[in-house]
């Protein structure tokens, strides 16, 4: 029995030995990095923003804070007609806007009489923004909100008493509708309206007004796992334009700025960097790129024939999420309470669309070697970690190497029109840059070339390219960390002939 003990003693030295030499030889990590909440956001890479509030009933895209709430009556609300649509889009979450600049709160609020309990519909007793909550989770997507700042409804809009008014919806909001994803935030500071029935232009301190910092202490406090979002972060900004595009270099990190030296703050933030960020950016901030489904906002009859189609959404998709971000699809409610057939079927194509294209990713197929091994380590830091299931798993490089290549090759000729790369980034955004080559004629052919791959990068080929061998070269200031390669054929490419086993 105690050469048992003793036995047992020394193998467990071993595997804490084990343990501890891994652990050590981990690569150090680079500069800012993500949160939890913000890594629990970076893996959504797709959710929407729904627009329903009175000034669907007015076909208008902002409420001036004057409609009667008797205006509010969507005979046949289906929040699970809407939420089903988003997830056959592949959307991870939604984000209701609660209330818009109108200050027509979509919730029987306490804080002011201009809410939705004084609608028609459903006799006063309805509340839509419960009716998306449950249906979110019903069909188990993440549930976010936006409370617009702005209220061109509220009487003491532009005094201290209003942001008191604001801060206890957010406490209303965030207490009364589970666990949320995101608090969405815009710079959205005043001007004219109907203050109280009065008509009038309020102007504010976009920052000063609304003590932002103080303000967001209480989502941390209330809803600490959701990320909040604004064009100044704190932990999504905004990519800078409502067209769903990010610049071909993208950094998640940045060096926020305001417009005149004092701390920025939404609506209060300088834009020229808002789209690239900075390379080694002090701040771990990455981009939402936003765009609507159909050319506004808010559902308009007469667009019911301009809503984007499947391919115009995979060629956002890849200059949002394929240069690092999350895509914020917006979504408009009819009349009626649901999403029009062209709406629902653009968002289905959507999502085939994505099955489609990465159903088969043949750099599991191929033979990976890589020019550097970290400690020679395969199992932990070798090439198969680059196609397993884990996003966090990765092949790494020696602390001296901050240049290699990855090699792959394939059993027969090989069509690829899309590359993904994903560093893990729980060790920082540490590429500076990948080249891509195919073997053609006893000599390798530089394809294409990519910077900030953070935590997902697409490189999108104009025409569909051919090989048996292909190569990808990365570049780093710092040891490689790359955790992902995915090589597909687009399905306007495929034929019958050309797909492989």
């Amino acid at each position: 029995m105690m050469n048992y003990y003793k036995h047992l003693f020394a193998g467990l030295q071993a595997c804490i030995l084990t343990v501890a030499v891994q652990a050590q030889n981990a690569p150090a990590p680079y500069g800012a990095l993500p949160s939890p909440r913000q890594l629990r956001w970076h893996e959504m890479e797709i959710y929407g923003l729904i627009h329903y509030t009175p000034a669907v009933f007015q076909d208008a895209e902002r409420g001036y804070g004057d409609a009667d709430p008797s205006v509010f009556n969507p005979t046949g609300f289906d929040p699970l007609q809407i939420v089903r649509a988003a997830k056959a889009g592949h959307l991870k979450g939604i984000i209701y806007v609660t209330k818009h600049h109108d200050g027509f709160a979509m919730w029987p609020t306490r804080t002011s009489p201009y809410n939705i309990s004084k609608s028609i519909w459903k006799n006063g007793k309805g509340d839509v923004v419960r009716g998306f909550q449950q249906a979110a989770q019903k069909e188990g997507l993440k549930f976010g909100i936006y409370c617009s700042p702005w209220d061109r409804n509220n009487l003491n809009y532009g005094t201290p008493a209003y942001v008191e008014d604001y801060r206890s919806q957010l406490r209303e909001l965030y207490t009364n509708y589970g666990e949320l994803f995101m608090s969405w935030h815009d710079g959205a500071n005043g001007g004219d309206g109907y203050y109280g029935g009065k008509r009038e232009e309020r102007r504010v301190d976009p920052g000063t007004y609304y003590d932002w910092s103080n303000t967001w202490k209480i989502t941390r406090q209330m809803q600490p796992n959701a990320v909040i979002f604004s064009d100044a972060g704190p932990d999504v900004r905004w990519v800078g334009n409502e067209d769903g595009h990010a610049p071909e270099t993208s950094w998640a990190t940045i060096n926020s700025i305001s417009t005149d030296g004092r701390a920025p703050m939404p609506g209060f933030v300088d834009t020229k960097n808002l789209g690239s960020g900075d390379r080694n950016g002090k701040q771990w901030i990455p981009f939402e790129a936003d765009v609507p489904l159909r050319p506004e906002w808010f559902y308009h009859a007469v667009d019911d024939d301009k809503v984007k189609t499947p391919e115009e959404l995979f060629e956002i998709y890849c200059s949002s999420v394929g240069r690092g971000g999350c895509m914020d699809l917006g979504l408009s409610p009819n009349l009626t309470g649901v999403l029009h057939p062209h709406d629902v079927q653009a968002l289905t194509g959507f999502g085939q669309l994505l099955t489609a294209v990465f159903k088969d990713n043949v750099a599991k197929k191929a033979l990976i070697t890589a020019s550097n091994v970290r400690d020679q380590n395969a199992k932990a830091y070798g090439t198969a970690q680059l196609t397993d299931a884990d996003r966090y798993s990765y092949w790494a490089t020696d602390n001296n190497v901050h240049q290699a290549a990855l090699e792959l090759k394939f059993k027969k000729d090989t069509r690829f029109s899309l590359i993904r790369l994903r560093e893990n980034i729980k060790l920082g955004q540490r590429i500076d840059s990948v080249a891509v080559d195919v073997f053609r004629n006893n000599q390798w052919e530089n394809i294409s070339h990519a910077t900030s791959i953070g935590s997902c990068r697409i490189i999108r080929l104009t025409k569909p390219e051919t090989a048996d061998r292909m190569r990808i070269r990365v570049y780093a200031p710092v040891c490689l960390a790359l955790s992902d390669v995915g090589i597909f054929l687009e399905p306007a490419f495929q034929t019958t002939d050309q797909r492989h086993d």
